[in-house]
């Protein structure tokens, strides 16, 4: 079943302005929990928690910057 680019749009909407900041505050939650690793292993943490959250919803975000291909074009 095919979502509608509108049902997409909302859906990405909430996911960043919910599921994002819910992401980040369990990622910084538990990276606090390690034992106080270097500084670049502490980064490559984040750097790497920052890519994981997108890929589920790879699908959700694409195109949805490009304008809505379901409306009407105008002459």
């Amino acid at each position: 079943m095919a979502v509608s680019y509108r049902a997409r749009k909302r859906l990405a909407l909430l996911i960043l302005m919910v599921g994002l900041p819910l992401y980040i505050v369990v990622a910084v939650t538990v990276v606090g929990w390690l034992d106080r690793p270097p500084i670049w292993a502490e980064l490559l943490v984040y750097v790497a928690l920052g890519v994981v959250w997108a890929l589920p919803f790879k699908a959700v975000f694409k195109g949805i910057g490009q304008p809505d291909p379901e409306a009407p074009r105008e002459p």
